[in-house]
C-alpha cells in the first residue's frame, strides 16, 4: 500500500471523487442530453479527472514523486489486463485468417429460418460472441445480417432486435475473449475462469429463460413471409459470399477448441491464447491462399480484405467485409488506452485512500452480506449507467468494493460477477448510453422499441436481486491468503 504522507480527511476524499462525478455529469450526460453536443470520449473524461485529482494533492502537500510511485502502482495491477488485450487482438486476426471464424459464421447463418426468426436471433450471436468475446462486434455484424433477414420477412423488428442484443451480451459476458470480461475479474484480482463459472448461476438462468420467451414470442408474433419472397435474399448473399474466400475444414475449429480446454482445465488465460493463435495461424498457412506476410500483417494490424481480389470480395455483403477486417495488436487499443487513464486516476486516489474510506464511511452500518452485494449491484448500475462504460464500473466498484467483500468472508468471485449483472446488462436499457446510440446506428432500432424485448437484461437484472435475497450462489470466503494484491 502506497504510505500517506500527510492527514486527510473526508471532505478530500469527496472532493476528489466528485473531480470524477463532475466531469462524468458534464461530459456524458449534460452535453449529450441538454445541449444536444456530442458526449466527452471516456478517456477525455479520465484524463481531466486525474489532472484535478493530481492538482489537489499537490495543494495538499503530496509530493510529485509520491503520487507518480502510487500511480505506478496501481497500473503494474493493471498490466496483466493489458497483455490479455494485446493477445484477445492477436486471436481475433488470426481466428479471421485462418478461416475459422468465417466458417462459424457461415454456419451459424445456415440455422436461420423465418418460422423461429427471434429464436435464433437470440441464439447465433451468443455463439458468435463467445468465439469472438464482442457483443458490439456481434450486433454490427452477424447482428446486422439478422435484422435485414427479419425486416425481409416481416418479422417485428423490435423483438428481433431485443434478441439479438441479448445474445450478444449473453454470449460476451462467458466467454475468455471478451475485454469486458477480462477487466471485471482482473479489478477485484480473481482468476478468469473462476469470474465466468460465477457469472453461470445467474446468466444462464437468464438466458434459458430468454429462449423460452422467444420461442412463445415465435407463435404470437410470427414472420408474414419466407424465404421464397421475391425480395433480396441479403442472407444468400451472405453465404455465398463466405464460402467463396476461404477453405473450410473441419480442423478449423482447433482453435476454439484450445480455449475451450483451456478454460475446462483451467490454465492460464494469456498462453492459451497466444497457443491458439499460433496454431490458427499455421492453420492459415496450411488450409488458406494466404501467404506469411499476409498473416504477420493480420497479427499486426488486423486482418485486410484487400488481400483478396476484387472479384472475390464482390459477392459478399459490405457489413460481412467490415466483421472480417478486425483483430491485430491495437485491435483493442481503446479499452487499453481506457485502463491506463482508469488507474491512473485511481492510483491518484490511493495518495488518500479515497475509494475505502468512502465506502465503509457509506456503509458503515451494513452488517448483513445480503446488504454489501446488493449495495454492489445497486452501485455497478448507476456507475454504468452515468459512464457508459463497463471498463469504469470495473475499475471503480471492483476498487470500492473489494475489501469491503474480504471483511464480510464473500468469495470476490461475488463481486465480480455483480459487477457485470447489472452493470453489463443495463448497458442497452439506458436511453443516452453509448450502447444505445450504436444499436440504434447499427440495426435501425431505437431503445424505445426494443428495450422491453430485451429479455436477457430485464430477467438477469432482477435475478440477480433474488439470488441476493435468498442466498443463493453467494459464495464464502474461508481465508483470503489467495490474493496476493490484497492490501
Amino acid at each position: 500500500m502506497i504510505k500517506i504522507e500527510k492527514n486527510t480527511n473526508f471532505k478530500q476524499v469527496l472532493i476528489a471523487i466528485s473531480c470524477l462525478l463532475v466531469m462524468v455529469i458534464y461530459g456524458l450526460m449534460i452535453r449529450p442530453l441538454l445541449f444536444a453536443q456530442a458526449p466527452m470520449a471516456l478517456e477525455i473524461v479520465f484524463l481531466l479527472a486525474s489532472i484535478m485529482v493530481i492538482t489537489q494533492l499537490l495543494l495538499l502537500g503530496f509530493t510529485w514523486q509520491s503520487i507518480q510511485n502510487a500511480i505506478v502502482a496501481k497500473l503494474s495491477q493493471a498490466m496483466p489486463t493489458i497483455f490479455l488485450l494485446f493477445a484477445i487482438g492477436l486471436l481475433i486476426g488470426s481466428w479471421i485468417v485462418s478461416g475459422t471464424i468465417p466458417m462459424l459464421v457461415y454456419y451459424a447463418l445456415n440455422t436461420v429460418s423465418a418460422e423461429h426468426i427471434y429464436l435464433i436471433a437470440f441464439i447465433v450471436p451468443i455463439f458468435f460472441s463467445m468465439c469472438t468475446g464482442t457483443s458490439w462486434g456481434s450486433i454490427g455484424t452477424i447482428g446486422l445480417v439478422l435484422i435485414t433477414v427479419a425486416n425481409v420477412i416481416n418479422a417485428n423488428l423490435g423483438i428481433t432486435a431485443g434478441a439479438i442484443i441479448g445474445g450478444a451480451y449473453m454470449g460476451d459476458k462467458l466467454s475468455p475473449l471478451s475485454d469486458t470480461t477480462n477487466i471485471a475479474a482482473m479489478s477485484v484480482n480473481i482468476d478468469l475462469y473462476q469470474h465466468i463459472y460465477s457469472m453461470l448461476f445467474t446468466t444462464l438462468p437468464s438466458a434459458l429463460l430468454a429462449v423460452v420467451g422467444f420461442f412463445i414470442l415465435d407463435i404470437i408474433y410470427p414472420a408474414q413471409l419466407s424465404f421464397s419472397s421475391s425480395d433480396i435474399d441479403v442472407l444468400q448473399q451472405t453465404l455465398l459470399g463466405i464460402s467463396h474466400l476461404f477453405h473450410f475444414n473441419i480442423l478449423l475449429l482447433l482453435p476454439p477448441v484450445i480455449i475451450l480446454l483451456g478454460a475446462m482445465l483451467k490454465k492460464p488465460a494469456l498462453p492459451v491464447l497466444v497457443l491458439s493463435s499460433l496454431i490458427s495461424c499455421l492453420l492459415a498457412l496450411i488450409f488458406q491462399n494466404f501467404t506469411f506476410d499476409n498473416i504477420t500483417q493480420t497479427l499486426y494490424q488486423g486482418f485486410d480484405m484487400d488481400m483478396f481480389s476484387s472479384e472475390h470480395t464482390a459477392a459478399l455483403p459490405p457489413n460481412i467485409a467490415v466483421l472480417l477486417e478486425r483483430g491485430g495488436l491495437y485491435a483493442l487499443n481503446q479499452p487499453i488506452i481506457i485502463t491506463i487513464l482508469v488507474f491512473t486516476y485511481v492510483g491518484a486516489l490511493d495518495c488518500i485512500n479515497a475509494m475505502p474510506t468512502l465506502i465503509n464511511r457509506l456503509l458503515s452500518d451494513v452488517t448483513k452480506q445480503s446488504t454489501l452485494v446488493a449495495s454492489s449491484l445497486i452501485a455497478s448500475a448507476a456507475t454504468n449507467a452515468m459512464t457508459s462504460s463497463q471498463y469504469a464500473n470495473s475499475f471503480i466498484n471492483g476498487e470500492a468494493f473489494a475489501k469491503k467483500y474480504d471483511d464480510f468472508g464473500i468469495n470476490r468471485k461475488v463481486l465480480s460477477r455483480s459487477l457485470e449483472d447489472t452493470g453489463t446488462m443495463i448497458e442497452s436499457l439506458v436511453p443516452w448510453s453509448t450502447t444505445a446510440v450504436f444499436i440504434y446506428a447499427t440495426l435501425g432500432v431505437s431503445i424505445s422499441d426494443y428495450w422491453h424485448w430485451q429479455l436477457l437484461s430485464l430477467i438477469n437484472i432482477p435475478l440477480a436481486f433474488l439470488f441476493v435475497f435468498f442466498g443463493l450462489a453467494q459464495f464464502k470466503e474461508t481465508a483470503y491468503s489467495q490474493h496476493p494484491n490484497t492490501k
